[in-house]
């Protein structure tokens, strides 16, 4: 168990609940994190006060309604209020600087929260012969994508990162980014094209992947990518800590 005295140093990360958290929480606290789950019915503005990183998870598909469009006959739900939810959280979260790190799921949400659109189903609306949906093992390689050289994402992922700027990725998606959002820009792609990744470039951390890199925590693939996450959630926790005692020593003088 941590001590007391590391436990306050490991900084807060909100994780938006889904159905499979297992992984995500593992990652969070291989990489010195303290994941904390939460629920639809919470505040967005409380919760961005308590939270030092926010993770937006996988799930169901963002309704089209959000991003102005027609639904899809293949649109499976999320949970009831998750989509409102994690949107007001998207937008908080970047307009307040709180490290973001948004996956699968999240990274659409993260897109149409800043006023993009989706591609509502891969197979019928983009022509390609590369499986964007391969189930089990969780962490089966799909495929390729190529990471944009000078992204943050290609630094932050290091290792993971050929010569060739290719990364091997699992996938499970039948939606990606399509029209990318405000502030956002595209920092991988797949083979046929589709968007594998975006990220906010002015901002600290806020990066959006369409793989999962949670499921790799074992192995380690993508340790730097939660490390990296964590570690700026830290300097924000460290931040906060620091304005505190300053605001204690002014009161006692």
């Amino acid at each position: 168990m941590l001590g007391a005295g590391e436990n306050v140093m490991r900084p807060i990360i909100g994780i938006s609940r889904c159905s499979r958290l297992d992984d995500y929480l593992a990652s969070i606290e291989q990489a010195g994190g303290r994941p904390r789950v939460l629920e639809v019915s919470e505040s967005a503005t409380k919760v961005l006060s308590e939270i030092h990183g926010l993770l937006l998870t996988g799930g169901g598909d963002v309704d089209p309604v959000f991003y102005g469009e027609d639904r899809h006959p293949s649109t499976e739900d999320a949970e009831p209020g998750r989509d409102e939810f994690e949107m007001d959280l998207a937008r908080r979260a970047v307009d307040s600087g709180v490290p973001l790190l948004a996956i699968c799921r999240g990274a659409q949400v993260l897109n149409v929260a800043a006023g993009g659109t989706l591609v509502q189903d891969i197979p019928t609306e983009i022509t390609t012969e590369l499986s964007h949906t391969v189930g089990q093992p969780k962490d089966t390689i799909a495929h390729d994508v190529a990471v944009a050289p000078g992204s943050k994402l290609h630094r932050i992922l290091g290792d993971a990162v050929t010569s060739a700027h290719t990364c091997r990725v699992n996938s499970r998606h039948h939606q990606s980014v399509g029209k990318l959002g405000k502030d956002l820009a595209a920092s991988a792609t797949a083979p046929d094209g589709v968007i594998e990744a975006i990220e906010a470039p002015a901002a600290e951390f806020c990066v959006g992947v369409q793989w999962h890199p949670e499921n790799f925590w074992r192995s380690g693939e993508f340790r730097g990518l939660f490390e990296a996450f964590v570690a700026i959630a830290r300097t924000r926790l460290t931040s906060q800590h620091e304005a505190y005692s300053e605001t204690d020593q002014s009161r006692e003088g």
